[in-house]
């Protein structure tokens, strides 16, 4: 068997570095733990303590209880640990580290998780919301060509800082990284999507109407048509009740997909309802077979781990039409880098902006592509 060439190895990585050195986080928020000598405490409950609590597992990494903010415990347990106070845990340890384990998206509640990060040392560790894996340096060095790709194909130098923060935190789980990058909705709205009274709208992931909302402030409540689609049926039916009284909106139960079929469907609270190989078979849609041929001016995805399939749903609409795109980038490992290049690859004619809007950790990381401005004036 032939032995690796230790010049070709240098080489090899020597040509990594110059292709990732917009990425200065080599050590995953998982080796930092891994080498803590101090108590681990994870600050929250639910969900994404019980993906991180895996990964603790996994990689044997100690955990010294789980806390909650001071108003919420109610001497209630989680995962066999007890629920303890924040103020509890200060009083009684001088030196420990937090692991949060939920997620801000408004500024009251960012504000006060910055305010813990100057109190104690706070990691944010990754776990994708769909899909398997972590996001770690090596994995970034695996997928090096296309993390490249997508950092010079973007069209302005905030995107790459954007692109290179994002990154670095999910790396990492330094939350400076985010604050650092945080653009409000107004100014992707008004200097990105430019949102006019004319547009034909389509919502995936429309949720019960907040997006659409959203959009109608910036164009006045004027549009020419709303397509919405929705699988969560609680979330359908706010959605309708949202959208009564509206005229030429067309609202939809069903997984935004690349054909129609159905698709197995696990419900769940708020947001999170996705599809799972657990679920109840639903309807599945495709925006090409909704338009049946008709143009559409803005898309937006949020769905929820299934943007990939969405876009290939709407491959002939963004070739022929060249819509604005607002894509989730954060759901799966994979999407920071192979949703823009899909995107590319279906229409070649796009500008792509990347932003982070407030939320902690890098949810609410979306991509925008919109109609290349040197072609329009070639």
């Amino acid at each position: 068997m032939q032995q690796p060439n230790p010049f070709m190895r240098k080489r090899e990585k020597e040509v990594l570095n110059t292709l990732l050195s917009f990425i200065t986080e080599k050590q995953s928020s998982w080796e930092k733990l891994q080498a803590e000598t101090r108590p681990i405490f994870i600050y929250g409950m639910g969900d994404g303590a019980e993906k991180i609590m895996r990964v603790f597992r996994e990689k044997s990494i100690p955990l010294a209880g789980i806390f909650a903010s001071d108003e919420f415990v109610r001497g209630h347990s989680f995962a066999g640990y007890k629920v303890r106070k924040l103020s509890e845990i200060e009083a009684q340890v001088d030196d420990f580290v937090i692991v949060l384990a939920f997620a801000a998206g408004y500024q009251s509640l960012v504000d006060k998780i910055v305010e813990l990060n100057s109190r104690h040392t706070l990691i944010v560790p990754d776990v994708p919301v769909a899909g398997g894996g972590l996001f770690t340096y090596d994995y970034c060095v695996e997928h090096a060509a296309e993390l490249e790709e997508v950092y010079e194909m973007l069209a302005d130098d905030e995107s790459r800082r954007v692109y290179a923060n994002i990154i670095n935190f999910r790396i990492s789980g330094n939350i400076r990284y985010l604050m650092d990058v945080t653009s409000p909705k107004a100014e992707i709205y008004r200097k990105i999507i430019k949102l006019t009274p004319n547009e034909i709208y389509v919502d995936l992931g429309a949720y019960n109407g907040d997006t659409i909302d959203e959009v109608l402030q910036y164009t006045r409540g004027k549009y020419i048509r709303i397509y919405a689609v929705e699988p969560d049926r609680k979330n359908f039916k706010k959605l309708c009740k949202y959208l009564d009284g509206k005229n030429f909106v067309y609202a939809y139960n069903a997984v935004a997909w690349c054909l129609d079929t159905t698709v197995p469907f696990s419900t769940k609270a708020g947001r999170q309802s996705a599809v799972s190989a657990f679920g109840q078979e639903i309807d599945a849609r495709a925006v090409d077979s909704i338009l049946q041929g008709r143009p559409a001016t803005v898309i937006k995805m949020d769905v929820e781990g299934c943007e990939r399939e969405a876009l290939w749903g709407a491959s002939q609409t963004i070739a022929h039409f060249s819509p604005k795109l607002m894509v989730s980038l954060y759901h799966r490992n994979e999407d920071i880098f192979a949703l823009p290049l899909l995107i590319r690859r279906l229409n070649p004619n796009y500008d792509l902006y990347i932003r982070h809007q407030l939320y902690i950790p890098a949810w609410e990381t979306n991509l925008y592509a919109v109609p290349s401005q040197k072609n329009s004036l070639a």
